[in-house]
């Protein structure tokens, strides 16, 4: 079953290939979506996918960025179906 995270990291997650390496995570895996820095230092995630492989983007982009992600907080939501790809996204 499709379903969609709206994620937000909080830390040390600007400045160190944070949304390149979501991205290059999400392309493998298939997920669609976007991601993007907040003014506040934090970074926004919105994917859709299969629950099981969310469930693994999530996983390697905490393998990735462990050291750096102070807080995150994720929401389970229904999929819209309305992203083609995954976008990096300027302020």
């Amino acid at each position: 079953m499709r379903k969609q995270i709206h994620v937000f990291y909080s830390g040390l997650v600007q400045g160190v290939g944070f949304r390149f390496t979501a991205r290059e995570i999400a392309y493998e895996l298939n997920v669609s979506g976007w991601v993007k820095n907040l003014r506040d230092g934090r970074v926004e995630l919105v994917a859709e996918a299969e629950e099981e492989v969310l469930k693994e983007f999530l996983e390697r982009i905490n393998r990735y960025f462990s050291r750096y992600i102070q807080d995150t907080q994720i929401d389970w939501l229904t999929a819209t179906g309305g992203f083609k790809g995954f976008e990096i996204r300027f302020i």
